[in-house]
């Protein structure tokens, strides 16, 4: 019911672009402040406009936790932008965008924050413990307080621009036009991956990566199309950025902030547990606790079945929820 339950509002195809062209033009406006400041850096003198194609010489422009504060904002726009168009030019509620239970349930959102946050963090201090040659200490508590503030506040409304936008606007809007489950679910996973392109790792490690990045898609996809709604990718994604950008950075990564710890060790090429691992190991291993805990059935329905128009009846018991 979470994509089909969108035939109850405006979904015609068009509207669709606009809502994308809506988002885009909201993580613009939301990109203004960057931009002024670059410009600003370029008529002072201080900074080489040449050089702006050169993520990392960008990321050198600004104090980190200004850098980290410019990095989030566009997201905001759009996540700003996505939701007025979702509720203006598609009539459609907040929570049906969100789920298809009768209320967001806030519970699989925490669980899923709460347990990812756990893992991901454990994960760090044990590589941190069994290589502390590849780290050192980053830590200042002025800057990582303020670092706190920023994350905790900008950091989930950037996951949650990506979940709504991908898993959420493009699975429901594509999957009630091609009427089926598997086509969205690849065709948002991969442009969320390839979307990730101009990061930074890509440039450091090499393009494998982006074979986590379109996995990581798939896996949040798997997990909103089994559970029937967002819940579970919300905390998920939220965690997994905020953790990170707390715990660890590195001078060749998208969040360079002021974390604990700092990543100095170099490597050249993505390997098996940067690439592979999360992917093939770690993401099925993490469904199949969900789906256990959440008693999930009907798996080849759920992703590859047909999306089917509600009978007519149904109608006035979904609308009581718009």
């Amino acid at each position: 019911m979470y994509i089909s339950q969108v035939f109850k509002v405006e979904h015609d195809w068009w509207r669709y672009i606009i809502g994308v062209m809506g988002a885009i033009v909201g993580v613009g406006v939301f990109s203004m402040p960057h931009l002024i400041a670059l410009m600003t850096k370029v008529f002072d003198g201080t900074a080489d406009q040449s050089k702006f194609e050169d993520i990392n010489y960008l990321m050198t422009l600004f104090e980190p936790n200004l850098n980290l504060m410019f990095l989030l904002l566009p997201f905001v726009g759009g996540l700003i932008c996505l939701l007025l168009l979702v509720k203006f030019l598609h009539k459609q509620s907040f929570k049906m965008l969100t789920t298809s239970r009768k209320k967001i349930d806030w519970k699989r959102f925490w669980f899923a924050f709460l347990f990812w946050g756990i893992i991901s963090s454990g994960l760090i201090l044990v590589d941190y413990f069994m290589k502390p040659e590849g780290y050192e200490l980053n830590f200042n508590l002025g800057k990582f307080i303020v670092l706190c503030i920023i994350a905790v506040i900008l950091v989930p409304l950037q996951t949650s621009f990506e979940e709504y936008l991908f898993r959420g606007y493009l699975m429901q809007g594509i999957g009630v036009l091609v009427k089926n489950r598997w086509f969205p679910l690849l065709l948002t996973s991969t442009v969320f991956g390839l979307l990730h392109i101009a990061n930074p790792e890509i440039e450091k490690l090499g393009y494998i990566l982006l074979v986590y990045y379109i996995g990581t898609g798939l896996f949040l996809g798997i997990m909103t199309l089994m559970d029937e709604g967002l819940e579970l990718a919300l905390g998920f994604h939220a965690a997994n950025n905020l953790f990170t950008a707390l715990l660890v950075t590195a001078d060749w990564t998208a969040f360079q902030t002021h974390s604990i710890f700092k990543d100095i060790s170099d490597p050249t090429e993505a390997g098996f547990i940067d690439v592979f691992a999360p992917v093939f190991i770690l993401f099925p291993i993490l469904l199949f606790i969900f789906a256990k805990r959440y008693k999930w059935s009907n798996w080849k329905e759920k992703l590859f079945g047909a999306v089917v128009e509600p009978p007519k009846e149904d109608y006035k018991v979904l609308g009581e929820d718009i």
